[in-house]
């Protein structure tokens, strides 16, 4: 077995430097004191082990633990999992957790519930097929140990064991009735730094102090209080005032230059490598015309991404050139990049038969978009209306009442075309290949709801998803995404530019590569309560 020296060697520097900062002259963190985040939603529960997205992530993140951490450089760091080891052929990784952990309802965590954990995820989560897909079984010699044993290689597997994925939740809870119907899903029993106290759907929650949370002392602030804002206005007033305190996922460019001229704020794009977000122009390649790859090429090579992101977004954001994002050690820009173009996409269309009529037009389509980010969707298909008539294409966009009448239309595939978005969620195996494996089309948003099937590209993403070797995996990621830049089932336009906005006096936010959607036991007012 290969012992993990670094993780061990860590926790070292880190007890050092915790007696180190405790015996000079600089106070410990204070403890006390609401803290308030606005939401762009808020979960419909929080299960996490059942549904994606950020939102449900950033809460259940506060009400459960997971195995480990990953820190900002994309290193595990230990959380209920004190230390481990891998063996010699990556099959086999065993787990010794915190002693005298236990949730709040006074049962102790043990091994069983770690192994419930990854077992539910495997069965229900979206993800599950890929993150825990490879895991033959996970077995449970004694309480503190967990032993998971591999089918094959999954170098993602740290990535999926970490906060905020695979929250470890109790096994004598969660473990009868309808998992996705269950009353804690709302009422959650977890060993996370806080505990749901107050929960009104469309509206907010209220998280409080979890005083039998493992790490001594934590967390510092007395409430995490979840308020949904969906007016951009509403939330720039609440932070500027001081009303609210944090604030994720914001990428407006007027309200991000308002922040920083604020002097009781702090505003950073730091933090959200692991979300890995691009924006994308989604074919549904069952559809006339567009099933025609000249098509799809003629309608990339007519968007100008500089003027989406310069102009339309005020640079904030940046042209994307795949599905793998830039901040990722997988991306690569050795594919075509589609730059504007007309003459070559008028010539596609021509060649592929589709000639103007009298009216200038070759033929129609529907666009629709998601709801409710109107910067980086509603605005970009505005914008594609008239780009596209210049090539002859009569675009109609949908405008989709609500989120769930969008998420239905492209679940039944009745679209022509959809902006949509992807977050990477850290590696590409869980992240990327869902929307791309000819195995994974299904009737689901955030799948291969395009239809896109090609053998290479399953043989490709087969083969990275178990390849240990760092520079061979990547080099199976190039080609992946060199081919699918080719083929464009999906068009990648921009990445968003997230930010954060925080009021100074908080502090002790931990550096991450998911950025506010972690724990926040590390948080602390600067003086143990709100500014007044």
């Amino acid at each position: 077995m290969k012992k993990c020296g670094r993780f061990f060697q860590k926790t070292v520097i880190m007890l050092i430097a915790a007696v180190l900062f405790s015996s000079s002259g600089f106070a410990a963190p204070k403890r006390g004191g609401d803290v308030t985040l606005l939401y762009w939603q808020l979960p419909a529960h929080f299960n996490s082990a059942i549904q994606s997205g950020a939102a449900i992530a950033a809460a259940a993140a506060n009400i459960f633990v997971s195995l480990i951490e990953l820190d900002g450089n994309w290193q595990p760091v230990p959380y209920l999992a004190k230390s481990w080891s891998v063996s010699d052929d990556n099959l086999t990784y065993i787990f010794n957790l915190v002693e005298g952990t236990s949730f709040t309802d006074g049962q102790p965590v043990t091994s069983k519930d770690v192994a419930f954990s990854i077992n539910l995820m495997k069965e229900y989560h979206t993800f599950g097929p890929y993150m825990f897909g490879a895991v033959d079984r996970v077995e449970t010699p004694d309480k503190n140990t967990v032993v998971i044993k591999l089918k094959q290689p999954h170098p993602a597997l740290l990535v999926a064991l970490s906060a905020p994925f695979t929250p470890i939740m109790p096994e004598h809870v969660y473990g009868t009735g309808d998992i996705r119907k269950h009353p804690a899903n709302t009422n959650p029993i977890g060993s996370g730094p806080f505990k749901l106290v107050e929960f009104k759907p469309g509206k907010n929650f209220i998280l409080e102090r979890n005083d039998k949370f493992m790490r001594p002392g934590r967390p510092y602030i007395d409430r995490y209080i979840g308020s949904l804002v969906t007016n951009p206005k509403a939330a720039f007033m609440a932070m500027s005032s001081g009303e609210v305190h944090s604030f994720g996922f914001m990428a407006v460019p007027q309200m991000v230059a308002g922040f920083k001229a604020n002097k009781n704020l702090t505003v950073t794009s730091e933090g959200y490598d692991g979300i890995g977000a691009v924006n994308y122009l989604e074919f549904n390649l069952r559809k006339k015309y567009i099933s025609d790859k000249r098509v799809r090429q003629a309608i990339a090579y007519a968007i100008d991404r500089d003027f989406i992101t310069q102009k339309l977004h005020q640079g904030g954001s940046r042209p994307c050139t795949g599905p793998i994002h830039s901040s990722s050690k997988f991306y690569s820009d050795q594919v075509e990049r589609y730059d504007l173009n007309l003459d070559k996409a008028n010539a596609l269309l021509d060649e592929a038969g589709y000639k103007r009529g009298a009216d200038g037009m070759r033929f129609p389509l529907t666009l629709t978009y998601m709801p409710g980010d109107p910067i980086n969707m509603k605005m970009v298909a505005e914008y594609l209306k008239p780009q596209l008539k210049k090539i002859g294409i009569n675009i109609t966009l949908k405008a989709p009442a609500d989120f769930m009448n969008w998420f239905m239309n492209i679940a039944k595939w009745e679209h022509d075309m959809t902006m949509i978005n992807l977050f990477g969620w850290g590696d590409p195996v869980i992240g990327v290949q869902r929307m791309f494996m000819s195995t994974n089309i299904k009737n689901l948003v955030w799948t291969n709801t395009s239809g896109y099937a090609n053998p290479e590209v399953d043989k490709v993403l087969n083969e990275a998803a178990v390849e240990v070797d760092f520079n061979k995996r990547k080099a199976l990621y190039a080609t992946f995404q060199k081919i699918v830049a080719d083929d464009l089932p999906l068009y990648f336009i921009q990445e968003t530019i997230y930010h954060t906005v925080t009021h100074k006096d908080l502090l002790g936010q931990k550096s991450s590569v998911w950025g506010g959607v972690g724990p926040f036991d590390s948080v602390y007012w600067k003086d143990g309560h709100a500014p007044k």
